[in-house]
This record gives structure tokens, sequence and C-alpha cells, in this order.
């Protein structure tokens, strides 16, 4: 997916990204920082941080974070957060010095970078007592709606057909020789949308139509699946599995 050149991708996405786009469980930080002490004291460089939804949550636990996007239209949708310095860079080249963070985290952003040199450059910004973290909220196809609106972006998103999986992304780390003693888990997520809200989720995906007919079709059939699963209090819920991949740097 890196030869796609996802750093445009999202180009005219980035205001649906920053108000539709899901958070993360705080179960799933908690994971990320198990073990660290004196959080206070710790540097995290966030790795395509798109509009920010991770780095601030980092943020908020007190942790310096330099979040790294090279999308200027995702960076300036991003709100601002103390604790949270946007940078244009890349993952294959993050500009870093060496062994300059505590922890590296992708938040939904892994499977955009060409992974052996982004795994060698990661392990370069990293200490020797550092962690990587490879973060990712795949819809849960056990929720019926859920697997629904997979499909509806799936019919509707004809480029991704074929493009190398997030299995093969993991894969990748595994056999990595800069990483080492993987360990994977997962925690569940629901995110509660209107109407416009589902809407604005799909339009921030990176393939879907955003303009013609097809992005009107689109529009018709979530609002279609909208109308039969809306709730009392006008909203639908989308169920997420986040998966987390946590590893440590070979020394």
């Amino acid at each position: 997916m890196y030869q796609m050149n996802p750093t445009s991708l999202f180009s005219g996405r980035a205001t649906d990204y920053a108000l539709y786009r899901p958070s993360y469980p705080a179960q799933a930080i908690n994971t990320i920082l198990e073990g660290f002490d004196q959080r206070q004291h710790l540097i995290a460089a966030d790795v395509g941080a798109g509009t920010g939804i991770a780095s601030r949550l980092l943020g908020d636990r007190e942790i310096k974070v330099i979040a790294i996007e090279p999308n200027e239209e995702m960076r300036l949708a991003a709100t601002g957060h103390p604790m949270v310095e946007y940078r244009s860079a890349t993952a294959e080249v993050t500009g870093l010095p060496d062994a300059s963070v505590d922890l590296v985290t992708c938040f939904q952003s892994f499977h955009w970078f060409n992974p052996s040199p982004t795994l060698s450059e990661f392990r370069r910004i990293l200490k020797p007592s550092g962690r990587l973290a490879l973060v990712w909220g795949i819809w849960d196809e056990d929720d019926s709606f859920t697997k629904d609106l997979e499909r509806l972006v799936f019919q509707a998103s004809n480029n991704i057909a074929g493009l190398p999986s997030r299995e093969s992304m993991v894969s990748a780390l595994l056999e990595s020789p800069y990483f080492q003693k993987v360990r994977q888990t997962n925690v569940p997520y629901q995110q509660w949308l209107d109407s416009q809200g589902l809407i604005g989720l799909v339009q921030s995906q990176g393939f879907v139509p955003v303009s013609g007919e097809e992005r009107q079709q689109l529009v018709a059939q979530l609002q279609k699946l909208y109308k039969q699963a809306v709730d009392s209090s006008g909203k639908v819920c989308v169920v997420y599995r986040t998966d987390i991949y946590l590893a440590e740097p070979i020394i």
C-alpha cells in the first residue's frame, strides 16, 4: 500500500477524519504503557499520526508526543494539545535522533508504510529499553450492523481489492531482524454515530468515492442501513476490535 502515494491519499478527507474517526479504548492505552515507570519523562513518536487522535490520548497520560504526519491537511485539522508536537516527516525517515524515544506507536497507519525501512528506522530511534506498538481498530464482523457497513465500504472501494492484508504487515514485524518478543492482544470498542456521523466515518476512508454518482449511491445505501439499525436516541453502534501488537527492539 505504500506504493499508492499514501501521503496524499487522505487529502480532502481531513475534516471527516478529525470529526468522525473513532478514538481508542483506555484499556488499549493502558496496555501500551504497561511497565513503563515515570511516564511524565517518556517521549513517544506517534508515526502516521493523522489528525492526532491517538497522540492526544498519549498526551493525556502526561507523555511528550512527537506526532509525525506527512499530510499537511491532516496536521492542520489536528486539535492542539500541550504535550503533542506535530512534525512533517515520514515513517521511513522520521528525522529523529538515534535512541531518542521510549515508545513508537502506529495507530491505524503501519499498513501504509514500507515495512523493511520503516522497522529499521523505528529500531534506530528507539532507546534499547523502548517499545513498538502497532494498533488497528478493526470493524467487528461478529456484529451484523458493522458487517453490513464494512460490506458497503468494500463494495464502494474498488481500488482495495488485491491489496496486501494487515496480516502480511504483521508478518513483516514477526520476521523483522530489528524486533523481538512480539505479543498481541485486543480490546473491544464501540462508536455511536448519528446519520451524519456514519456518512462522515465512511467518507474518511482512503478509497471511497468523494464525489459524483458513486458517492451519491453510497450515501443512499448508508442512509438505508442507518434507518434499519437506528435506536431511540437517533444513533447506530459501530463495533470494533482494537488489535495491539507490542514488540521490543533487538539490542
